[in-house]
């Protein structure tokens, strides 16, 4: 499938982190069985994971699976039915046709957001923050709220970094839409939101930038 590109395959934890901190991706299969230590375990190391399918003989860790990224769960021995299902998932939109890029570029003020089955033009001037709910996104304006599926480092990436902040794993908000910054909170709008411990600096940088 030309939507995928292949990046590497790891044989226990510490290749797999070797990658990812030195290659852009997208999408990990996880297995939950690993040398020293389970999937789940080695998902909580990471700070920013990628989109995770994980591949298991053990159906047990399914509940406790949906408290990371993961997109969805392949029960061994996995069928080529099965693994063509996950792979539509993706395709459909949770990782590559939520954001429209028109023509191949983004566009200076506005973006395509998927949401209930239409694209909506949004312009960056109208968002005040974006939540990160799981594998969904809220998108706040003064008029209207957008859910897609998206993940927080796509929409970061998007978003031009002039006017937009992350200050939390599961905040980005629009600079011009800051009312003040007091203690561990951000005060933005109606709403207050929770600035998180490595994002501070970046937050203060803010403050003090002449």
């Amino acid at each position: 499938m030309e939507q995928f590109k292949l990046v590497g395959i790891c044989n226990n934890a510490l290749e797999a982190k070797e990658v990812l901190n030195n290659t852009e991706v997208d999408l990990i299969f996880l297995d939950i069985q690993l040398p020293g230590m389970t999937g789940l375990h080695f998902l909580r190391t990471l700070e920013y994971p990628p989109l995770v399918i994980l591949t298991t003989a053990y159906a047990e860790y399914a509940l406790e699976s949906y408290e990371f990224n993961v997109i969805d769960y392949l029960l061994k021995p996995i069928s080529f039915e099965r693994f063509s299902k996950a792979i539509t998932k993706i395709l459909e939109g949770r990782l590559f046709t939520n954001v429209v890029k028109e023509n191949n570029t983004l566009h200076d003020d506005h973006i395509f957001i998927k949401a209930n089955s239409k694209f909506f033009k949004v312009n960056f001037s109208e968002i005040i923050y974006i939540q990160g709910m799981k594998d969904y996104l809220k998108i706040y304006t003064p008029e209207y709220r957008l859910v897609t599926h998206q993940t927080m480092s796509e929409m970061e990436k998007t978003l031009p970094a002039k006017q937009f902040i992350r200050v939390h794993k599961s905040y980005i908000i629009a600079k011009a839409y800051i009312k003040s910054i007091y203690g561990s909170s951000i005060e933005i709008d109606k709403a207050t939101i929770p600035i998180g411990m490595s994002y501070r600096d970046k937050v203060m940088e803010l403050i003090v930038k002449k």
